[in-house]
């Protein structure tokens, strides 16, 4: 087997539409046409939305789709102590600082030519120079979140994909959380430890996520760790222009799965969404064959549901 290993790390909040399981074949094939490993991580750090039950549907759509991955699955939930050791490494480099903020005061408190990220308005540092008593004196009555302190200057990489991409972390989205004010490490802290400790090479995932990979380089260096190579797709959207939500429905696999449909007849359709395929029915082994990573389209992908319908026969 080669060194590549890859992954698919859905959050089992609901039932996985086409648009999840599009991003996990396109991992597994690349894993599988590298002849390297596929792993499966369930990131549910999000308590309260996270539901046993959706972990076990997702097992089962990937095993029904031949995805199967090579090792037990990581689940972050069980590895509070492995970043609680992470968010101590960044304290003693003095890289992080608690912050007792409120998103209502980071919005007031931000301008308008700050930059705008993903996580809202940038963070202006309002808690980054707080001396030892003002900490106590404040964590009297709010427990704090600690942030990143952010490097200034570009980040770039080379998306495997989409090609250079660069971001001043700190002008765009400024020093950001990587413990919550609940004591739960952050995505962005959980998904590089988890990355490192399963040797994860290639990281495949939507390109809703691009933006954060910048934050992920700076975390990587500042704790030692050697980044992965990334791949970014774009997504698939509805209808309506917005992203696929995890639904009951055509568009959730369990219903399909449920309906007895051929799996090779989803097969056909994600191939076709990921320039792989006409939308015919397709096999896993044929889909390794014809994987490159060039075919792949560099634009969202609109499922239409009566075109969706006619290519599944469920009409």
């Amino acid at each position: 087997m080669s060194p590549f290993r890859g992954r698919f790390a859905p959050s089992p909040t609901g039932r996985m539409h086409l648009g999840n399981i599009r991003s996990a074949l396109l991992g597994w094939l690349q894993a599988r046409a590298a002849g390297g490993a596929f792993l499966l991580r369930i990131e549910d750090l999000d308590r309260a939305r996270c539901k046993p039950q959706y972990v076990d549907d997702l097992k089962r759509d990937l095993e029904w789709l031949g995805l199967t991955w090579d090792e037990q699955p990581l689940i972050q939930s069980q590895r509070d102590d492995v970043y609680r050791d992470a968010l101590a490494k960044l304290e003693r480099e003095g890289l992080v600082y608690p912050c007792f903020c409120t998103r209502a005061e980071i919005a007031r408190a931000a301008s308008a030519p700050h930059g705008l990220s993903e996580e809202g308005p940038r963070y202006p540092g309002t808690c980054a120079n707080l001396t030892a008593a003002q900490v106590v004196e404040r964590a009297r009555t709010r427990a704090p979140a600690y942030r990143f302190r952010t490097r200034p200057g570009e980040v770039r990489f080379m998306d495997e994909l989409l090609g250079p991409y660069s971001q001043d972390v700190e002008a765009v989205v400024g020093d950001f959380v990587v413990r919550r004010n609940d004591g739960v490490a952050s995505y962005q802290l959980a998904v590089v430890v988890d990355d490192a400790a399963s040797g994860i090479t290639h990281v495949l995932r939507g390109d809703d996520l691009l933006s954060s990979t910048p934050r992920q380089l700076q975390l990587y260096a500042a704790l030692g760790l050697s980044a992965p190579s990334f791949l970014h797709v774009p997504l698939v959207l509805g209808e309506d222009g917005k992203r696929l939500a995890k639904r009951e429905g055509a568009f959730a696999l369990a219903e399909l799965r449920e309906r007895g449909l051929a799996p090779e007849r989803v097969l056909g359709l994600l191939a076709a969404w990921s320039g792989l395929g006409d939308g015919s029915p397709m096999t896993l082994d044929a889909l390794v064959r014809a994987f490159r990573v060039e075919a792949l389209p560099r634009a969202p992908v609109v499922a239409r549901e009566s075109v969706l319908s006619e290519a599944l026969g469920l009409r």
